[in-house]
């Protein structure tokens, strides 16, 4: 077997698609909800993972994958820990940039804005809809601080199972947060690198659709 080229050597061609100016949406939510669609009908896996980037109070950026629970024109809702590393970081500056990957797409969706959290009443609807042990792991794990070990996340788990049975209330460090944004990008990877990017931005309550150079 011979010996396998250098990370440099590693490329791609990209040619599963277009993203032409007039086949771009005029609002960048219709767009972003025409892939999405597309990227169910394909089987992408894990269509709604998406990565999240926040800023802490020393400027050091940091990222990490989270899971996109509503989109509508109010923005793009997740859920997490509010003590966790990202939620410190929100709370010291609210604005975050979203990132989907489609890799078997050749599709990469940007989104970036101002971040605030969700209502209690909608926080409390989507906990209710969670599988019972992921309503359990909201209590059990405190999220981004170091711990023992594995042990100690399965006995806090039976701790906060037996303490709640079947009805764990929503722990109040967890709920949603909701990305408004103001900027939305659209990548179509393209042959020769000649890439698609279509950006939307907010401009005086409107969206000026202009295209960018790869």
């Amino acid at each position: 077997m011979s010996e396998p080229g250098p990370l440099s050597d590693l490329r791609k061609s990209y040619e599963l698609g277009t993203l032409e100016d007039e086949e771009a949406a005029r609002e960048p939510l219709l767009q972003f909800r025409a892939w999405f669609e597309d990227a169910l009908a394909h089987g992408v896996p894990e269509p709604n993972a998406m990565t999240l980037s926040t800023v802490g109070g020393d400027g050091r950026p940091s990222s990490r994958p989270v899971l996109l629970k509503d989109c509508d024109e109010r923005g793009v809702v997740w859920y997490c820990n509010y003590e966790s590393r990202k939620g410190r970081e929100l709370a010291a500056h609210p604005f975050a940039a979203l990132q989907f990957h489609w890799v078997e797409r050749e599709r990469v969706v940007r989104i970036e804005g101002p971040v605030e959290k969700v209502s209690a009443e909608e926080s409390d609807a989507y906990f209710a809809r969670r599988p019972l042990a992921h309503r359990i792991g909201a209590w059990a794990s405190p999220q981004s601080e170091v711990i023992e070990g594995r042990a100690t996340l399965v006995a806090r788990a039976a701790q906060f199972g037996l303490k709640f049975g079947l009805n764990p209330p929503r722990p109040p460090h967890w709920g949603g947060y909701r990305l408004r944004p103001d900027c939305w990008e659209f990548w179509q990877g393209r042959a020769s690198r000649l890439h698609d990017r279509i950006r939307y931005r907010l401009q005086d309550g409107r969206w000026v659709k202009e295209r960018l150079a790869p």
